[in-house]
Formats: structure tokens, sequence, C-alpha cells
């Protein structure tokens, strides 16, 4: 009996919704270092240098880097409240964080999500999927070019209740505040990146294997300047 019980509990912590303010650590996780929350770089100068950059040297990024940029983009700044690095309409919080990862070192390649209660990647799909993203997305070289590629997406039935016929919208311009703050924080990291808006919404979902009311809404590829 205490088995069968253990085993329906473990059955439904794997089945229910993500609730994105009480995330678990599932068995395929990867802690990431604590975030730096000063620098040497100022605001200011980061958007004095800011620009969309598409081609990238060959080193992969340390695992500290690739912490850090999806602690700009989505890491929680208030643990009371769930307050985030980005607005969000009402703290609906409908963003996901997609990291396609290849090359860098003790990271086996695939596709992680970023959970912002935990600070950690949670691996959902194994395996080097740049090339198919690319296909996706009118082959744009950026894509492969980059060691790390960044795919935000969004949960519109995180958002819908609420907001109802604007809550796309919302949505939408959520995900400009999370690349925009994605943007910045690649500066100081002497790190580039490039927003494309170009790929079919089908494709990146079928190479995500992203759920029924889940859009992908930028694809960000990442990398060191040269």
């Amino acid at each position: 009996m205490i088995i069968f019980l253990f085993g329906c509990l473990c059955f439904i912590l794997t089945c229910s919704p993500h609730d994105p303010n009480k995330e678990t650590v599932s068995m395929t996780t990867i802690e990431l270092p604590e975030p730096e929350r000063s620098g040497e770089i100022s605001i200011e100068e980061s958007l004095q240098q800011r620009r969309s950059v598409r081609e990238y040297a060959s080193t992969p990024l340390s695992l500290a880097e690739i912490g850090q940029l999806a602690w700009s983009a989505q890491g929680i700044t208030d643990p009371a409240r769930g307050f985030r690095t980005a607005p969000s309409a009402g703290a609906t919080f409908p963003m996901e964080l997609y990291f396609l990862i290849s090359g860098t070192e003790d990271v086996a390649d695939g596709v992680y999500r970023y959970r912002p209660g935990n600070h950690v990647l949670e691996q959902v799909i194994d395996g080097d999927r740049r090339q198919d993203l690319q296909s996706v997305a009118l082959h744009q070289e950026s894509i492969t070019a980059s060691p790390i590629v960044l795919v935000i997406t969004g949960v519109l039935s995180r958002i819908e209740p609420r907001y109802r016929d604007r809550a796309m919208r919302y949505m939408y311009m959520e995900a400009g505040h999370v690349a925009q703050n994605t943007y910045l924080q690649s500066v100081p990291l002497n790190i580039g990146t490039v927003v494309i808006g170009a790929f079919s919404d089908d494709g990146v979902s079928d190479v995500l294997q992203l759920d029924d009311g889940e859009y992908p809404l930028y694809i960000m590829p990442i990398g060191k300047l040269r």
C-alpha cells in the first residue's frame, strides 16, 4: 500500500501543470551559480553599447554566464512575492525560457528550461537541436553559429483569465522586456545576441515539444563576441 501511494504521488507531481510560483526540482536539473547583482559596467554604458550581433566566437559559454543571462531575463528579485527582473502584467508570469546548449563544459548538449524559483536548468530534450531550430527559422545562420540559443515562449493560460482580450498583447510586451534585459546583460559579459522573430510557430513548437497553448515569441542566438 505504501509503495502504491508513493507511486501515485510521483505521478501527480510529474503530471501537474507547472506553477511558476511553486516550483520543484526534477531529477534532471543543473544548479546554476548564484548570479551577480552588481558589476563594473553601468546601465548607461550597457544602453550605449547594446547592439544586435549575428557572428560569434567559437568559445563556449560557461554555466555561470548562462545562469547570469537566465537570471537577467526571468530571475527572482523578490522571493516573498515572486517578482522578477522583467515586469509582468498583474504578476502573472507567462514567460518560459528554453536554452539550446551545445559545447558547454560539464553540461550535456540539449534543450533546457529555466526554473526561476530554484535558479536551475531542467533538461527537457536530449541532444543538439540548433540545426532543427534553424530549419524552421528561415535557415538563419546565426542560430547554428552560436553555442547557445535562447527561445522565449509564453503560456497564454496564465494571463488570459485576468486580461481576456488584451492578454496576448501583454504577453508580447513582456517578451520584449525579457529580450531587452538579455541584451543589456550581455554587454558586461562580452556576449553578443540578436532577436529573431522570423520563424514558423508550429515548427518551433515541434522542435521544443511545446504544450498546446504555449507560444514561441523570440529566438535569441547567444555567443561570445569575436
